[in-house]
Protein backbone atom coordinates (compact mmCIF):
# COMPACT_ATOMS: atom_id res chain seq x y z
CA UNK A 1 0.00 0.00 0.00
CA UNK A 2 1.36 3.13 -0.90
CA UNK A 3 2.41 5.91 1.67
CA UNK A 4 -0.65 8.50 -0.20
CA UNK A 5 -2.98 5.34 0.53
CA UNK A 6 -2.36 4.70 4.02
CA UNK A 7 -2.33 8.79 4.87
CA UNK A 8 -6.10 8.40 3.41
CA UNK A 9 -7.31 5.30 5.40
CA UNK A 10 -6.51 7.63 8.61
CA UNK A 11 -9.01 10.37 9.84
CA UNK A 12 -6.80 12.97 10.74
CA UNK A 13 -5.24 15.10 7.39
CA UNK A 14 -1.65 14.32 6.54
CA UNK A 15 -0.17 17.71 7.86
CA UNK A 16 -1.52 16.81 11.56
CA UNK A 17 -0.22 13.04 10.81
CA UNK A 18 3.06 14.45 10.16
CA UNK A 19 3.15 16.86 13.44
CA UNK A 20 2.26 14.24 15.90
CA UNK A 21 4.46 10.93 14.08
CA UNK A 22 6.07 11.36 11.31
CA UNK A 23 8.15 14.61 11.01
CA UNK A 24 7.99 14.63 15.30
CA UNK A 25 11.19 13.73 16.88
CA UNK A 26 12.86 13.79 20.35
CA UNK A 27 14.43 17.50 20.69
CA UNK A 28 18.03 18.25 22.21
CA UNK A 29 17.94 21.73 21.80
CA UNK A 30 15.54 24.51 22.28
CA UNK A 31 15.00 28.38 21.69
CA UNK A 32 14.73 30.60 24.21
CA UNK A 33 11.04 31.30 23.31
CA UNK A 34 9.36 30.70 26.60
CA UNK A 35 5.97 28.18 27.10
CA UNK A 36 3.25 29.99 28.37
CA UNK A 37 0.99 28.86 31.17
CA UNK A 38 -1.95 29.00 28.84
CA UNK A 39 0.08 26.94 26.62
CA UNK A 40 1.42 24.45 29.46
CA UNK A 41 -2.15 23.87 30.64
CA UNK A 42 -3.91 23.50 26.95
CA UNK A 43 -1.76 20.22 26.84
CA UNK A 44 -2.60 18.70 29.89
CA UNK A 45 -6.60 19.85 29.43
CA UNK A 46 -6.17 17.05 25.90
CA UNK A 47 -4.09 14.90 27.84
CA UNK A 48 -6.60 14.28 30.59
CA UNK A 49 -8.91 12.54 27.80
CA UNK A 50 -6.19 9.54 27.37
CA UNK A 51 -7.60 6.02 28.87
CA UNK A 52 -6.73 4.13 31.62
CA UNK A 53 -7.32 1.10 33.44
CA UNK A 54 -10.45 1.99 35.74
CA UNK A 55 -9.68 5.95 34.98
CA UNK A 56 -7.58 5.69 37.46
CA UNK A 57 -5.17 9.06 36.37
CA UNK A 58 -1.88 8.28 38.21
CA UNK A 59 -0.30 10.88 36.65
CA UNK A 60 1.28 13.75 37.99
CA UNK A 61 2.68 16.57 36.73
CA UNK A 62 5.27 19.42 37.66
CA UNK A 63 6.22 22.16 35.55
CA UNK A 64 9.71 23.28 36.50
CA UNK A 65 10.12 26.93 35.80
CA UNK A 66 11.77 28.91 38.65
CA UNK A 67 15.74 29.03 38.79
CA UNK A 68 15.96 27.00 41.85
CA UNK A 69 13.59 24.33 41.17
CA UNK A 70 15.67 24.26 37.48
CA UNK A 71 18.67 23.87 39.35
CA UNK A 72 17.49 21.37 41.62
CA UNK A 73 16.42 19.50 39.08
CA UNK A 74 19.38 19.27 36.85
CA UNK A 75 21.39 18.58 40.15
CA UNK A 76 20.02 14.92 39.62
CA UNK A 77 20.18 14.52 35.94
CA UNK A 78 22.32 12.12 34.14
CA UNK A 79 25.55 14.34 33.33
CA UNK A 80 24.56 13.99 29.66
CA UNK A 81 21.33 15.41 30.27
CA UNK A 82 21.93 18.51 32.47
CA UNK A 83 22.60 21.36 30.19
CA UNK A 84 19.45 20.53 27.89
CA UNK A 85 17.61 20.65 31.07
CA UNK A 86 19.03 23.58 32.18
CA UNK A 87 18.55 25.67 29.18
CA UNK A 88 14.89 24.56 28.34
CA UNK A 89 12.49 26.97 28.10
CA UNK A 90 9.92 24.83 30.09
CA UNK A 91 10.67 21.01 32.00
CA UNK A 92 7.61 18.97 33.04
CA UNK A 93 8.71 16.47 35.57
CA UNK A 94 6.36 13.39 35.23
CA UNK A 95 5.62 10.76 38.12
CA UNK A 96 2.43 9.03 39.22
CA UNK A 97 0.45 9.12 42.65
CA UNK A 98 0.33 5.72 44.10
CA UNK A 99 -2.50 6.79 46.30
CA UNK A 100 -4.20 7.10 43.00
CA UNK A 101 -7.11 4.70 44.89
CA UNK A 102 -8.59 8.06 46.59
CA UNK A 103 -10.25 9.24 43.30
CA UNK A 104 -11.62 6.25 42.12
CA UNK A 105 -15.19 6.93 44.30
CA UNK A 106 -15.21 10.05 42.06
CA UNK A 107 -13.45 9.15 38.99
CA UNK A 108 -14.94 5.82 38.66
CA UNK A 109 -18.28 5.94 40.95
CA UNK A 110 -19.67 3.63 38.55
CA UNK A 111 -18.20 0.64 40.54
CA UNK A 112 -18.68 1.90 44.09
CA UNK A 113 -15.87 -0.96 45.76
CA UNK A 114 -13.15 0.42 43.17
CA UNK A 115 -11.14 1.61 45.82
CA UNK A 116 -10.96 -1.15 47.08
CA UNK A 117 -9.79 -3.48 44.31
CA UNK A 118 -5.66 -1.22 44.79
CA UNK A 119 -6.26 -1.71 48.62
CA UNK A 120 -2.56 -4.05 48.94
CA UNK A 121 0.50 -1.06 47.55
CA UNK A 122 2.19 -3.83 45.62
CA UNK A 123 -0.45 -4.20 42.92
CA UNK A 124 -1.14 -1.02 43.32
CA UNK A 125 2.45 0.54 42.54
CA UNK A 126 2.36 -1.86 39.53
CA UNK A 127 -0.75 -0.23 38.12
CA UNK A 128 0.34 3.36 38.84
CA UNK A 129 3.74 2.60 36.82
CA UNK A 130 1.68 1.36 34.05
CA UNK A 131 -1.08 3.63 33.50
CA UNK A 132 1.14 6.61 33.97
CA UNK A 133 3.35 5.18 31.38
CA UNK A 134 0.68 5.13 29.10
CA UNK A 135 -0.57 8.59 30.05
CA UNK A 136 3.06 10.00 29.35
CA UNK A 137 3.24 8.11 25.83
CA UNK A 138 -0.10 10.75 25.54
CA UNK A 139 1.67 13.87 26.82
CA UNK A 140 4.19 13.89 24.28
CA UNK A 141 1.40 13.25 21.52
CA UNK A 142 -0.27 16.42 23.72
CA UNK A 143 2.99 18.91 23.57
CA UNK A 144 3.41 18.15 19.81
CA UNK A 145 -0.09 18.94 19.35
CA UNK A 146 0.36 22.11 20.87
CA UNK A 147 3.19 22.89 18.17
CA UNK A 148 6.10 22.52 20.30
CA UNK A 149 8.58 19.66 20.63
CA UNK A 150 9.54 17.86 23.54
CA UNK A 151 12.53 16.10 24.89
CA UNK A 152 11.58 12.77 27.04
CA UNK A 153 14.30 11.59 29.34
CA UNK A 154 14.77 8.93 31.96
CA UNK A 155 18.52 9.39 32.53
CA UNK A 156 17.93 10.66 36.26
CA UNK A 157 18.02 9.49 39.69
CA UNK A 158 15.23 8.35 40.56
CA UNK A 159 15.03 8.45 44.42
CA UNK A 160 17.17 12.06 44.31
CA UNK A 161 14.07 13.37 42.59
CA UNK A 162 11.63 11.80 45.04
CA UNK A 163 12.89 12.94 47.92
CA UNK A 164 13.60 16.55 46.88
CA UNK A 165 10.35 17.20 44.95
CA UNK A 166 7.99 14.21 46.79
CA UNK A 167 8.69 13.78 50.26
CA UNK A 168 5.22 12.34 51.02
CA UNK A 169 6.68 9.28 49.77
CA UNK A 170 3.79 8.73 47.25
CA UNK A 171 4.84 9.37 44.55
CA UNK A 172 7.65 7.93 42.02
CA UNK A 173 8.98 9.99 38.89
CA UNK A 174 8.77 7.90 35.92
CA UNK A 175 9.82 11.07 33.38
CA UNK A 176 11.47 14.46 32.69
CA UNK A 177 10.46 16.13 29.61
CA UNK A 178 11.78 19.56 28.12
CA UNK A 179 9.79 21.54 26.17
CA UNK A 180 10.11 24.63 23.90
CA UNK A 181 10.38 25.59 20.43
CA UNK A 182 13.10 23.46 18.41
CA UNK A 183 16.43 25.36 18.18
CA UNK A 184 19.05 24.84 15.82
CA UNK A 185 20.60 21.46 15.21
CA UNK A 186 17.62 20.07 17.63
CA UNK A 187 17.48 16.86 16.26
CA UNK A 188 19.65 13.30 15.60
CA UNK A 189 19.04 11.78 12.60
CA UNK A 190 15.64 9.75 11.93
CA UNK A 191 16.31 6.00 13.46
CA UNK A 192 15.15 3.14 11.46
CA UNK A 193 11.77 1.65 12.38
CA UNK A 194 10.37 -2.06 12.32
CA UNK A 195 7.80 -2.29 9.34
CA UNK A 196 4.69 -3.24 9.60
CA UNK A 197 4.81 -6.97 8.52
CA UNK A 198 7.49 -7.20 11.36
CA UNK A 199 5.46 -6.58 14.60
CA UNK A 200 1.68 -7.00 12.91
CA UNK A 201 0.01 -10.31 13.13
CA UNK A 202 -3.52 -11.04 11.85
CA UNK A 203 -5.15 -14.33 13.53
Amino acid sequence: MTTSALEGALALDAAAQDLLFREARTAYAFTDEPVTDEQARAIYDLVKWAPTSMNMQPLRIVYVRSPEARARLVSHMADGNKGRTASAPLTALLAVDTDFHEHLPRTFPHFPGAKEVYSEPEGRIAQARFNGALQIGYFIIGVRAAGLAAGPMTGFDAAGIEADFFPDGRHHALAVVNIGRPGPEAWRARNPRLETDEVVTTV
